[in-house]
């Protein structure tokens, strides 16, 4: 009876040992989202988005980008993707990323940007309208809706 309690530990061990690299893979999310701002030295935008990974899970959520430098303009963007990588839960795309960029655009522009917050990146793209010139730092905050 022993050697058969053991055998079917031993089996469970296993089987756990094995499930556990599968539950710590990164997974794969993305953000689409609409925002809008304006900067004269301070910057500000805010916008609404969805998260969606490719476990399942989905949050709508509010974004908001705030920050200095030498900058001025107003721009609205539609349609905005961004990609994590780095993450295990979606809720570890939650929080304040830090930010670095030049801007400049007229009318129509386009805009890409990286930015990290520990082991989490987040790679934005979109295309909208305005204008905008400058040098801006700053926070992107992403928060639960």
């Amino acid at each position: 009876m022993r050697i058969r309690h053991a055998t079917i530990a031993a089996a469970l061990a296993s089987l756990l040992l094995a499930a556990a690299p599968a539950a710590a893979r990164d997974v794969s999310c993305r953000l689409t989202f609409t925002m809008s701002g304006w900067s004269v030295l301070y910057r500000t935008a805010s916008g609404t988005g969805t998260i969606r990974c490719d476990n399942g899970q989905s949050m709508a959520v509010r974004i908001s980008a705030k920050g200095g430098g030498l900058t001025v303009g107003k721009s609205e963007i539609r349609d905005g993707r961004g990609e994590f990588s780095g993450v295990r839960d979606i809720r570890e795309v939650l929080g304040t990323y830090a930010t670095a960029e030049a801007h400049a655009g007229a009318v129509k522009s386009s805009k890409a940007q990286v930015m990290t917050k520990g082991e989490v990146s987040l790679a934005l793209a979109g295309t909208g309208r305005g204008w905008d010139l400058g040098v801006a730092f700053g926070a992107f905050t992403i928060e639960p809706r």
